[in-house]
């Protein structure tokens, strides 16, 4: 497991730059096995670095897609695969390490496109105007996956919001629900930036 001051949702990379003697184990330990997984989970209070942090128990598998080595640490990108909930936590030695179990994934409907495209087309409004306050990971033209899940996970990766929003999004138990819930938050996040500009 590698707890993370972020979410990490399926169909979207995770580029990390991996110093810590711990995750430098777990990565050893991993590779040889291949595929190389490991859990990602928000970090609910503590620091990324030197263990110790409280974590929230839903996360994402992280699959390793390349790794190199650089000048005292290793840049690694991987990408979400699925979701998992932590059933326990069993050890923090070398590295934290859990039982987990999959969370179902979603299944798209047709009858939902009207409503992606709106929200679609929502957060990307909003990202255009958050752009103008603050520095985005995402920029507002950034192409979607043409599968409809993975497409709507991507959508709720680049909505300009926070954390504890993201982690909600990542709870939802249908795409109904997650492509309401996207909706919604972002709605919220865009009146909090015309507010700003006011």
């Amino acid at each position: 497991m590698f707890p993370l001051g972020s979410v990490l949702f399926p169909a979207m990379p995770l580029p990390l730059r991996v110093f810590e003697p711990r995750y430098l184990q777990m990565l050893q330990d991993l590779l040889p096995d291949g595929p190389a997984e490991f859990g990602v989970v928000l970090i609910e209070r503590g620091q990324e670095v030197g263990g110790g942090e409280k974590r929230f128990d839903v996360g994402t598998v992280c699959q390793v897609a390349e790794l190199k080595v650089a000048d005292g640490y290793l840049a690694l990108l991987g990408e979400g695969t699925r979701r998992i909930e932590i059933v326990e936590w069993t050890s923090e030695d070398p590295y934290p390490r859990a039982r987990v179990r999959d969370l179902p994934p979603l299944e798209w409907d047709d009858d939902l496109q009207e409503r992606f495209d709106q929200t679609e087309a929502l957060v990307r409004r909003t990202l255009a105007r958050a752009s103008e306050f603050d520095d985005l990971s995402w920029s507002p033209s950034v192409q979607l996956s043409d599968d409809p899940v993975d497409a709507l996970w991507q959508l709720a990766a680049i909505a300009p919001l926070g954390a504890l929003d993201q982690l909600r999004l990542l709870r939802c138990r249908t795409a109904r629900e997650l492509v309401d819930a996207i909706f919604a938050a972002t709605q919220d996040a865009g009146e909090t930036y015309d507010a700003r500009g006011l």
